[in-house]
């Protein structure tokens, strides 16, 4: 049996397992054929703030809460009628005027939010408060009975940090787990805000082991590692500086082993940086232009018969006892409502497409009950807009990726309906398939002359393929990427990294980054990582990037799936695919291993970095003519041509498809995107407005953004060194 056949009937067996497990305390699974479809409209995500004109004129408070909200249809019937009452438990962020746990808010048509539209240059204040409170009170079960203390994770109940993985460590003896690690955890409530996509300090990024908790037992140990001053004992005060080109970025809970619980919560929302001081093209970019944009965030989830959100927690290998490769539901929600549908009228619509789900890929298109087709239009990737607006019959979007897209409805009479659809298969790109009834359909949009709000049209910019999206072209980054074959000993520095999955008698037992653990510990002989001490917890580093500088990150995927890698704090962008052979460069990987044999977790078989001086020096890989990463050649197992990226893909990105089967070239910049290409790096011209490299102790993170993954070792942390060539910046400035 392949390993797509027996992750499905693993999968399977995991769900009816579940159902009557002692360790879950959860519903029975109510099938998603059973749900009704399009019967309520598609909430239209707030704006925090009020008017937009407004938003952020003072600093926002921003409440992590448990709450109720209206997910599922509200013809929907449960099995206990009598405690349902048309509500699902969640949780999200919420201004200081939402309700408290256990009332039902009656505009809580949504978990998802608020939406920020920040202008470019103007900084941010936000509260972020931590109100989740713990295990004995909360009222979603599927947390509950689902954290799974065999990861490394962040545990508040450990007497320190350093005895926060006592359980993984256990288990990594060979024994199997035993109490308390093979029991839920109970307890607070760990969390943390990442502003994904955003240009911010390391103090700010959110980094997993930032988190805290609503008793602030995370301060205690110090989790909590910054904050600016006057935040309450249970949040932390964030001002972020907004300093980057327009984009739609966004934010979510990035906490250490249980980010795909809390985001599967609810806890995510929509970041719109717009520019008037350099806009794109008219109707686009200003506040009014912000306005107009639609949130799209599309998310799978699972739920009971009670109408609760339900999550498979029964382990494929008995070392996770709850931990399952890839989450994958079988209903599907759009702005935290199951199945909506949209009134539009027969014009243009500007969307926000965001990919939600802990795994699960979209590949979208419409399918028209009536005459004419849609045409959508891609405009924006991830760090901002295109040159020119792409148009696409269909789009495919895996988890953290996002993309602003026009859709054209003008060719539609009123009284036709366009369904979007799915057809991406999961795991991606060669799982199953998609049900068609189900998981194939998205939302429904309706056409009409007199639409419910938002009214429409909803943006004056009419695309076509030859009207610029900028009023400057993205700075391209290639024209000055120097190969080998041009310079051997000065080409721009590669780093070679692969991905990895360690397979254990049920299926993946876990997966990684250039086969290393989120710590960097292992028996490595080469002393070329770089250890940096804090809390009691020594983190060895080997991704050291200089400020400044131009990288080009070769990723090798040795995995069976597709994997969207995100990088923090930088844009990137997509030099090229290309197919090896696989079977050919695992063997000569494997043999290059000391014993000649694949060690997991072990780190990259060959030593990371140059040699100097009898040691392999990471700091020394953003130099010219270095290749770093020890993994041994790809370029003997390339087959056909490299294949750029797709037009839609050709901006700016931060989190990027690589599949498997082939060798996925980025070209990172350790710099703001918009600095002008050619740039000396070793000039003070070349740097951010803060220090990136976070004092020494905060870090940012690379990771994939299937967020089972990355709760399952997927993610390295990364330490930028600051440009040499720039005085002291201290942090915060004045400015923030």
């Amino acid at each position: 049996m392949d390993r797509k056949s027996l992750f499905a009937v693993v999968f399977v067996l995991a769900v009816l397992f579940c159902a009557g497990s002692a360790f879950a305390q959860q519903g029975t699974p109510l099938p998603g054929n059973a749900i009704p479809q399009f019967v309520d409209p598609l909430p239209i995500l707030s704006v925090q703030g009020g008017s937009i004109e407004t938003v952020l004129a003072t600093p926002a408070f921003i409440h992590m809460k448990e709450f109720r909200a209206q997910v599922l249809p509200s013809t929907f019937v449960p099995a206990d009628t009598v405690n349902y009452d048309g509500s699902t438990w969640v949780w999200g962020y919420r201004p200081s005027t939402a309700p408290p746990p256990g009332s039902t808010d009656p505009a809580a048509d949504t978990y998802l939010g608020p939406v920020f539209v920040v202008e470019r240059d103007v900084p941010s204040d936000i509260y972020w408060v931590n109100d989740l409170g713990n295990t004995a009170t909360s009222e979603v079960l599927f947390w509950k009975a689902s954290v799974d203390q065999t990861l490394h994770w962040a545990d508040p109940l450990a007497p320190t940090q350093a005895q926060a993985n006592m359980c993984m460590e256990a288990i990594q003896t060979g024994l199997p787990p035993s109490p308390p690690c093979d029991q839920p955890y109970a307890g607070p409530v760990p969390a943390v805000v990442h502003l994904h996509g955003g240009e911010v300090p390391a103090q700010i990024d959110g980094s997993p082991d930032s988190w805290w908790t609503s008793d602030t037992i995370g301060t205690k140990y110090g989790h909590k590692y910054y904050t600016r001053s006057s935040a309450p004992a249970n949040a932390a005060r964030y001002r972020y500086p907004n300093m980057q080109e327009a984009a739609p970025i966004w934010f979510h809970d990035h906490t250490l082993g249980a980010t795909r619980l809390n985001v599967y919560a609810g806890m995510a929302g929509a970041y719109i940086i717009y520019d008037n001081a350099n806009p794109p093209a008219a109707g686009l970019g200003d506040v009014a232009g912000a306005a107009t944009i639609i949130p799209l965030v599309i998310q799978d989830r699972m739920f009971d018969t009670n109408g609760q959100f339900y999550f498979p927690n029964i382990g494929i290998n008995p070392e996770h006892p709850f931990w399952v490769p890839e989450f994958v539901g079988d209903a599907i929600l759009v702005n935290g409502k199951t199945w909506p549908f949209l009134e539009v009228m027969p014009d243009l619509y500007r969307f926000l497409l965001l990919n939600g789900s802990n795994a699960r890929a979209y590949t979208l298109s419409f399918k028209v009950q009536g005459k004419g087709n849609p045409q959508i239009w891609v405009i924006s990737t991830d760090g901002g807009y295109l040159d020119l607006p792409v148009p696409v019959s269909q789009l495919t979007i895996m988890p953290g990726e996002r993309y602003g897209v026009i859709v054209d409805f003008s060719g539609l009479k009123p009284g036709s309906t366009a369904l979007l659809q799915n057809s991406a298969r999961t795991p991606f790109p060669g799982g199953a398939p998609v049900q068609r009834s189900t998981t194939g359909r998205i939302m429904e949009f309706r056409v009409t002359n007199t639409p419910a709000a938002p009214a429409a049209p909803n943006t004056t910019f009419v695309p076509t393929a030859s009207t610029p999206l900028r009023s400057t072209n993205i700075v391209r980054l290639a024209p000055n990427i120097v190969t080998p074959a041009q310079n051997p000993t000065g080409h721009t520095p590669i780093r070679r990294l692969t991905l990895n999955e360690v397979i254990g008698p049920g299926g993946p037992l876990e997966v990684l980054v250039n086969n290393t653990k989120w710590s960097g510990m292992s028996a490595r002989s080469y002393n070329d990582f770089v250890p940096n001490t804090h809390n009691g917890v020594t983190t060895s580093f080997s991704e050291l990037p200089l400020e400044g500088t131009t990288e080009v990150w070769e990723v090798i995927n040795l995995t069976a799936d597709a994997h969207p890698i995100h990088l923090h704090l930088v844009q990137f962008q997509l030099l090229s695919r290309q197919a090896f052979d696989v079977r050919r460069y695992t063997a000569v990987y494997d043999g290059s291993f000391p014993g000649g044999i694949f060690r997991p977790a072990f780190g990259p078989p060959l030593p990371y970095a140059p040699v100097v001086g009898g040691a392999s020096d990471p700091t020394l890989c953003s130099a010219p003519g270095s290749v770093c990463g020890g993994n041994p050649p790809v370029t003997s197992y390339l087959g056909g041509a490299a294949q750029g990226p797709l037009p839609y893909e050709n901006g700016w990105k931060d989190t990027v498809i690589m599949y498997p089967g082939q060798v996925t070239r980025i070209a990172v910049r350790w710099t703001p995107t918009d600095l002008a290409a050619g740039t000396d790096p070793a000039t003070a011209a070349a740097a951010y407005p803060f220090d990136p490299s976070g004092a020494g102790i905060y870090n940012y993170v690379w990771h994939c953004h299937i967020i089972d993954h990355e709760d399952n070792e997927m993610m390295r942390p990364d330490m930028v060194q600051p440009n040499p060539a720039v005085g002291g910046r201290a942090y915060p400035a004045s400015s923030y």
